[in-house]
């Protein structure tokens, strides 16, 4: 740290109680000058030699027959004023960064000119700053932070102006010119640990990092700090990477329990003013923070009660680069207030500015012809819609956990992203499933609504093989996960789906005739969830529509086996629905295949399923029992 000394002569002051001090002197004091609650007992002569302002308050005090003259507005108090009064007297005193701001304002209140006598103490400091405090890079951030402390005159007199540009200009030098010292929080180098090399010759070249300067200027208040990071923004040569890193490092040391996703107890209006600058610096530019760090603002600025125009600020950024975020990190926690556990409803927004940004096509007009426009396509590549798809099917499979979700809820959101291709539909089932096993109480027709959220065809083995295990599900569910896994074990095996029976073939080509043989409560039967008595009856009656292509008599025998131990009456039940062509047209001919598909919610989820078990599927050649 720079500092400088003045004057010459020992300290003579002298202290009686907390409240007098005085100069030890053969010279009986002639003034009395009052700072506060602290008396001073002084001397004229070297006093008004160099402060205008005194000279004027001992006239005034005189005419007025007043016993002292009162000071109680002077920056930095009695302190302040002792250093200057010291330096009147020409006795040693040591000005430095953490001090010598609050001198220099002092002075100027006393009038502490050249004016008055050369080389006055306003003109050393002015020197001292400019020749060591500026060229500093540490000591020009301490002394910006004394000013925090003082009024409007640090500005007045352009102090914290000239601090700022100091700082600024410095974050911006070319990294090879880098020769002071920094904090920077990282691992030591090699070369700093010493060095074996006989030729080595002491001389240490230390790289150093783009980013060497933001751990320093975590330091300022959030007020400073926005004035300096602006500054440094303004001169557009650090990158928006560097500025961005800055201010999560700001965020990270300022907001207590900000990692967690949560801000510890403290002035919330303080933390809510930093939240907000924070949101205000960050660069436009896309990718400028990772989305992490963006959702995790988000939930600052819901706890400390930022307002609306930051949270959408952050909506809007958060959804321009969605495909970066984990589950974890929108899962964000509803007010108080709220009855569900998380806000779905800022999660939708965000996806909604996601998906947006594919409808905001450019419009260029082609030469010569002002009316011929042609529409660029959007921005959004396959992979990036299929990373949020996927990061919604997990969102949703955590939310449905919440006995307080509304299934509309659950619905609007995977259909925002429903449109969009997904290989397997592995990831929404379980979010289904996850949501029918919570809330077992729900209605035939919610629970028809959410199973058409998926497409039975694009199921895996291991969830085809869960699917058809599970209890809750709605029959026709059931069926079509069975009818397409026997499809994909025809077309595995080789054999071809023409050889199925003529009335499965003529309900997968979308065959509208009817069969007089269904009951009229059929359609109620197929929505109703199956038990498992009927699972066991169904699975083995389709088994036996299977044609014998590759499959011996003892499959069927195994199979009439398997049925001896159903329930005659669930085996009844389940014929008379499997004859029912019109049912079945219902089922395949709607979406191709794709109208009401439905997720699980079986006793264990999807994900708990033996890996060993996993590896099989319900197929041509094996019986699975539900038991």
């Amino acid at each position: 740290m720079k500092f400088m000394k003045l004057g010459s002569k020992p300290d003579s002051f002298q202290t009686d109680g907390k409240n007098v001090r005085y100069v030890a002197s053969e010279l009986a004091s002639d003034i009395t000058v009052i700072v506060g609650d602290v008396k001073f007992y002084l001397h004229k002569f070297p006093l008004l030699s160099k402060s205008a302002h005194l000279q004027k308050l001992v006239s005034t005090a005189t005419d007025e027959h007043s016993d002292g003259v009162y000071i109680s507005d002077i920056p930095g108090g009695p302190e302040a004023f002792e250093i200057c009064v010291k330096f009147c007297y020409g006795m040693t005193v040591t000005l430095n960064a953490h001090n010598v701001v609050v001198v220099r304002c002092a002075a100027e209140y006393l009038g502490m000119h050249e004016t008055i006598e050369k080389g006055n103490l306003i003109y050393k400091i002015d020197v001292f700053l400019s020749s060591s405090i500026f060229r500093s890079w540490k000591d020009s951030i301490i002394v910006l932070e004394t000013t925090n402390s003082l009024t409007s005159m640090p500005k007045e007199l352009k102090l914290v102006g000239r601090c700022v540009e100091s700082i600024a200009t410095k974050a911006c030098v070319d990294v090879s010119k880098v020769d002071w010292s920094y904090s920077y929080y990282r691992k030591k180098l090699p070369e700093e640990n010493g060095n074996n090399d006989p030729n080595w010759n002491g001389v240490v070249k230390r790289s150093v990092p783009k980013d060497w300067w933001v751990e320093d200027l975590c330091e300022l208040e959030i007020d400073l700090y926005k004035i300096v990071l602006a500054t440094i923004k303004s001169k557009a040569i650090v990158s928006n990477e560097v500025i961005g890193e800055a201010l999560k490092a700001y965020a990270y040391r300022r907001l207590p329990g900000f990692s967690k996703g949560m801000i510890q107890c403290g002035d919330m209006v303080k933390h809510q003013t930093t939240v907000d600058a924070i949101v205000w610096l960050l660069p436009a530019e896309k990718g400028s923070v990772s989305c992490s760090f963006l959702l995790r603002l988000l939930k600052a600025a819901n706890l400390v009660g930022s307002c609306d125009v930051v949270k959408e600020e952050l909506v809007k950024r958060i959804g321009q680069q969605l495909e970066e975020a984990s589950v974890n990190d929108i899962l964000i926690r509803a007010a108080e207030e709220e009855t569900m556990m998380y806000d779905v409803n800022v999660v939708q927004r965000i996806v909604e500015v996601f998906l947006r940004q594919d409808l905001n096509t450019e419009i260029e007009s082609l030469e010569d012809d002002d009316q011929l426009q042609k529409m660029r396509p959007g921005i959004l590549s396959d992979a990036s819609k299929l990373m949020v798809a996927k990061l919604i099917d997990g969102y949703l499979a955590e939310i449905a956990k919440d006995p307080n979700l509304p299934l509309s809820k659950f619905v609007d959101l995977a259909e925002m992203v429903s449109g969009i291709s997904r290989p397997a539909h592995d990831g929404i089932y379980r979010a289904i499933d996850m949501y029918l096993k919570e809330h077992p109480g729900i209605s035939k027709s919610e629970r028809k609504r959410i199973c058409k959220l998926m497409d039975c065809r694009k199921l895996s083995v291991d969830a085809c093989m869960h699917a058809v295990q599970n209890e809750r599900l709605p029959l026709r569910v059931v069926v079509q996960v069975l009818f397409f896994e026997q499809v994909r074990a025809a077309a595995t095996s080789g054999s071809s789906t023409p050889d199925l029976p003529k009335s499965i073939k003529d309900l997968n080509n979308a065959s509208h005739g009817s069969s007089r043989s269904a009951t009229t409560n059929t359609e109620e039967d197929w929505d109703a969830v199956a038990t498992a008595e009927e699972l066991r009856a169904l699975r083995g009656e389709l088994a036996s529509l299977r044609l014998s292509n590759g499959v011996g008599g003892s499959e069927r025998n195994g199979g009439d086996g398997a049925k001896s131990g159903v329930d005659k009456a669930a085996i009844s039940k389940m014929r008379g629905l499997l004859k029912s062509k019109k049912i079945f047209t219902k089922l395949w001919s709607s979406k191709g295949g794709q109208g009401e598909n439905s997720g699980s919610d079986s006793s264990e989820s999807l994900g708990s399923l033996n890996p060993e078990e996993a590896k099989s599927t319900p197929s041509r050649n094996r019986r699975h029992s539900v038991s």
